[in-house]
Parts: C-alpha cells; sequence; structure tokens
C-alpha cells in the first residue's frame, strides 16, 4: 500500500467527519517554526515577511479527497477576509510539479501554492494528517491547528477564525 493511502486511511479512522473538524491549540511553549518555501510557479514566500498580518497555512495534496473538497471554501475564505488581511496558502505536500499542474487542471485556484518538496515543512509544523491548516497570529505566533476537512465559510470557521482578524 502506498504512503499517501495509508495517510488517507490513518485520516479517516482517528478524525471525526468533516463537519467535526478537530481544532488543537499550539502548544504552549512550542515557537513557530520559520518558514521560508519555494512558490508554485511564483516566487519564494518567507512567514517572516508576512508578520502583523494573519495567516492560514493550508497542508494538503492533490491526492487527498478532503483535501481536494475543502479547497473552495478556503478559497472563499481568502477572498472575504483579503480586505483584513488574511492571507490563505496551500502548502502542498511532496508533490511534483506535473501533480499541482493536474490538480489546477482540474480545480483551478488562485491561492498561491506553497512547495513543501521533502515533507520538512510538515513535519515541522506537526502535520500528520491531511488537510491540516495551521492558523498564525498577527504576531507571527502559531494559535492553533485545524485537522481534517473544514467548511471555511461555515460558522464554526468563523467562529475560530474571528479573533484572530
Amino acid at each position: 500500500m502506498k504512503r499517501r493511502d495509508l495517510l488517507t486511511l490513518a485520516a479517516a479512522a482517528t478524525l471525526p467527519a468533516a463537519a467535526e473538524a478537530l481544532r488543537r491549540p499550539w502548544p504552549k511553549g512550542q515557537a513557530t517554526p520559520p518558514l521560508t518555501m519555494p512558490g508554485f510557479e511564483g516566487p519564494a514566500w518567507s512567514l517572516a515577511e508576512a508578520k502583523g498580518r494573519p495567516v492560514l497555512l493550508n497542508f494538503w495534496a492533490s491526492w487527498c479527497e478532503p483535501c481536494r473538497a475543502e479547497m473552495p471554501s478556503l478559497e472563499l475564505l481568502a477572498q472575504r477576509h483579503e480586505a483584513e488581511g488574511l492571507l490563505v496558502l496551500a502548502v502542498n505536500h511532496r508533490e511534483t510539479d506535473a501533480a499541482i499542474r493536474r490538480f489546477l487542471q482540474t480545480m483551478p485556484i488562485s491561492l498561491p501554492i506553497l512547495r513543501d518538496t521533502d515533507g520538512a515543512t510538515s513535519r515541522s509544523f506537526g502535520v500528520r494528517i491531511f488537510p491540516t491548516s495551521v492558523l498564525i497570529a498577527r504576531d507571527g505566533r502559531a494559535a492553533f491547528s485545524v485537522i481534517g476537512e473544514l467548511d471555511w465559510t461555515g460558522a464554526q470557521a468563523r467562529q475560530w477564525i474571528a479573533p484572530l482578524l
């Protein structure tokens, strides 16, 4: 069985239904990992440059069905809160340029895509299940993570995000 299939099975076995995504506070005393990543067909991006703005890092892969399912709501979230400075970034986990292009042909998105080519960034942020989103406050510190698929336009997401805006 392929590694990605095992990750998907693990997610299905350990997570509640998509409507019940799990919110975990960032561990007290744990620093937010530094982050500088190459962009997919775009410039590199650094978390340090975003200080002063809230950031949502969505860790995803094209083979992950829940990742694909939540992508349109992430796009809407980014559009709705752009004026408040929210940055929504899609961090692709260990896929080739060709795989990302195929994904974009079936689901064109305008979110900036960052490349976690070796999985080191996912590991440094404690990502073990896809999708996982890490929300970072304006001060540059991680506030919490959301594990599993979430409707980012729904009431639960609005409640979680409002304090960061």
